[in-house]
């Protein structure tokens, strides 16, 4: 399983990223401390995730390949992903869309840093 970022959300995730942080792509079922919400909207939701390196983040148990490093994900999410997924970023919504061979995935993934702060604010997706 692979992700390739576009330039533009390359951009704007890569100055998050450091060798002391990790990145998840959570899957928003209420699984775990970084999931948002229990499908209450009834679609499949995704968002990707910055949190330190050092979190066990133990519900992750499978990864990602990516043009910005390893992924960490739920296993049993795989079903709704793809083998060969996008994430594309509309600059003028600002709003990250995870696709695959299948199609669209999720047409508004958040985008969470819990090393921040302010990081759950500034999700554009909420």
């Amino acid at each position: 399983m692979e992700i390739k970022f576009d330039d533009a959300a390359r951009a704007k995730i890569q100055p998050h990223l450091a060798p002391d942080k990790k990145l998840l792509l959570t899957f928003e079922d209420g699984v775990g401390p970084y999931s948002q919400h229990a499908m209450i909207h009834m679609q499949v939701q995704f968002s990707l995730n910055v949190v330190p390196a050092s979190d066990a983040a133990s519900d992750y148990d499978a990864t990602i390949t990516s043009n910005l490093g390893t992924i960490y994900y739920k296993g049993y999410s795989a079903e709704d992903l793809d083998a060969h997924m996008a994430v594309h970023l509309n600059e003028r919504m600002n709003q990250l869309t995870l696709s695959g061979d299948i199609g669209v995935i999720d047409s508004n993934m958040g985008f969470i840093d819990f090393t921040q702060a302010d990081g759950l604010k500034n999700n554009p997706a909420r």
